[in-house]
């Protein structure tokens, strides 16, 4: 089954869909060159297959190809770049202990 990350800007999020169906979106509030994360949620019929991850991942890299500064805001976004840490750099050093990075 193909998973499939894209932006929604109309509702301000990364959706990812799998064979079509919407199975979880990272919505975000864009200001500028900023990208503020707000929520995360994976729908429970796709739960515990990495879904949250790839949507992630997507997310921050497509706001690294923008050059967009992340604040997480998330908790979920906030403990994946906690785990991985070669994405740090997008959480601007002045906002990084603010959200313990």
């Amino acid at each position: 089954m193909a998973q499939l990350v894209t932006d929604n800007p109309e509702k301000s999020r990364f959706e990812i869909h799998e064979d079509g169906a919407l199975a979880g979106f990272a919505e975000y509030h864009r200001s500028g060159d900023e990208i503020a994360f707000i929520h995360t949620e994976v729908d429970p019929a796709f739960e515990g297959r990495g879904f949250a991850s790839q949507l992630a991942r997507a997310a921050l890299d497509a706001s690294r190809e923008q050059k967009l500064a992340v604040l997480p805001y998330c908790p979920y976004i906030r403990a994946w770049i906690k785990k991985h840490p070669e994405y740090t750099d997008l959480v601007p050093t002045s906002h990084r202990a603010r959200f313990g990075l």
